[in-house]
């Protein structure tokens, strides 16, 4: 009859020897097993090279990333990484160790998840960013309001969407926002309207001054003739009525402000010579004893530039230089 000697009686020696006995062992079946290691290092290594050949030569995403520049990285990594998964399970099935692959998996399911709390805010701004490449609400260049925020866009990238303002300073706005908040794009119809308002006295005729100021308004350069110039009685006072003129412009040949400038400009002298000068706001009592001299125009007639203000166009396009690589967006087709 055997009896079972306790760990604790083994001495220094013995325990050595068991330690090489268990370490001889798994170099035995570590040999025993080295053409199956050999087959699962080859089909893992397969399995890269096919992920890579295959992102590389799908026509679809070559499509896709026509309209969509951001889509041809995303979709090309995710069918690398499903073929480099399939390799890797098939290569653990193969060794018996496919428990080892589901330990694995639920590891990084839980890592995931404490790291999907930790960073909320940049997954939020990333699965935004996929949204907005997916539906181009903007492009390069476009002058676009982001809630209070307005100016040209520069590019989108997996955080921000980045905006250069009128004053040349860039502006970078999380995706999550710009997904969530009210968006206007002034450049996505290229007609639009401008707007003023001029005051003049009630002694005259508001229809004089209304006709007076549409026939100026069509003589505008960049003023278009259809929609066509139009006024109306805004309000109407004690002593004066506020009349507002719309006009309509192309803003691909000319630029709103400067347009809306020079119609202020020209209308207000169009009544001025018509005999409508703008309503005074001050009270003033004036003694002459000679006959009030003839009204003197308060403007002369030169034309002033109406074309659109390229200002920004030059540092716009250095700043989407340097982020070439990082942008989701598809530029229009002048800027390609």
């Amino acid at each position: 009859m055997s009896i079972l000697t306790s760990p604790t009686t083994l001495t220094l020696s013995e325990r050595f020897q068991a330690g090489f006995d268990q370490v001889q062992d798994k170099m035995m079946h570590l040999l025993a097993s080295s053409p199956l290691l050999l087959v699962a290092a080859l089909i893992l290594i397969l399995s890269f090279w096919l992920g890579g050949v295959v992102s590389r030569r799908m026509h679809v995403v070559k499509q896709i990333s026509r309209s969509n520049p951001y889509l041809d990285g995303l979709l090309r990594n995710t069918v690398r990484t499903l073929i480099v998964l399939a390799g890797l399970l098939i290569a653990l099935d193969l060794l018996g160790a496919s428990s080892l692959l589901g330990a694995v998996l639920g590891s990084a399911g839980v890592v995931g998840l404490v790291l999907g709390f930790a960073f909320k805010d940049i997954a939020e701004n990333y699965v935004a960013g996929v949204l907005l490449s997916l539906r181009q609400p903007f492009s390069p260049g476009d002058a676009v309001r982001i809630d209070a925020w307005e100016g040209k866009v520069i590019s989108l990238n997996s955080r921000t969407t980045i905006l250069m303002t009128t004053d040349g300073s860039h502006l970078q706005i999380p995706n999550a926002l710009v997904f969530k908040s009210v968006l206007l794009n002034h450049s996505r119809n290229p007609q639009r309207r401008f707007e003023f308002q001029i005051g003049v006295g009630i002694a005259g005729s508001f229809h004089a001054a209304m006709d007076q100021g549409i026939g100026e308004l069509k003589a505008i350069e960049g003023v278009l003739a259809q929609p066509a110039p139009n006024a109306l009685i805004l309000s109407l006072g004690n002593d004066s009525a506020i009349l507002q003129f719309t006009g309509w412009i192309d803003q691909t040949r000319n630029d709103l402000g400067r347009v809306r400038s020079e119609a202020i400009r020209r209308v207000r002298r169009r009544l001025w010579e018509a005999g409508i000068p703008p309503v005074e706001t001050i009270s003033k009592v004036v003694l002459v004893r000679t006959e009030p001299a003839l009204l003197q125009l308060p403007d002369n007639g030169h034309v002033r530039d109406t074309s659109v203000d390229r200002d920004l166009d030059v540092q716009l396009g250095q700043a989407r230089r340097l982020e070439d690589g990082n942008d989701f967006l598809q530029a229009p087709p002048q800027d390609q």
